[in-house]
């Protein structure tokens, strides 16, 4: 099943929407977040105690794979490798080129309706 996602611009919404996943629940291993830079993807989730999407999400040549990427293609993959279709994984990435940030929930059922 594909994850859960919402797109942000506002990293305090993001932490907002992020903490009530938690209260309600929602364990850290099944949020994540993806960015444009890993940087800042690694700082976002240290601050909202959640997952970057690695090794563990990821199938060994698809990872290895990533090292030789564009920072595009590895996007694209990384959504893929979470369950989005090759058009879906284009889309999210390009709103990513845009700065956007994606919040990503695996076993989300009603998620929806905890952050609106």
């Amino acid at each position: 099943m594909k994850p859960f996602i919402r797109e942000y611009i506002n990293e305090e919404q993001l932490k907002t929407d992020v903490n009530k996943l938690q209260v309600r629940g929602v364990k850290k291993d099944d949020i994540y977040l993806l960015t444009h830079d890993d940087e800042r993807t690694g700082r976002l989730a240290d601050g909202s105690e959640t997952n970057t999407i690695g090794m563990k999400e990821m199938d060994f040549s698809s990872a290895v794979g990533n090292m030789f990427n564009s920072q595009g293609d590895e996007l694209r993959t990384k959504l893929e490798e979470m369950g989005f279709s090759k058009a879906e994984a284009e889309n999210y990435e390009e709103d990513l080129d845009d700065g956007k940030i994606l919040l990503m929930v695996t076993n989300h059922d009603n998620v929806e309706n905890f952050i609106l």
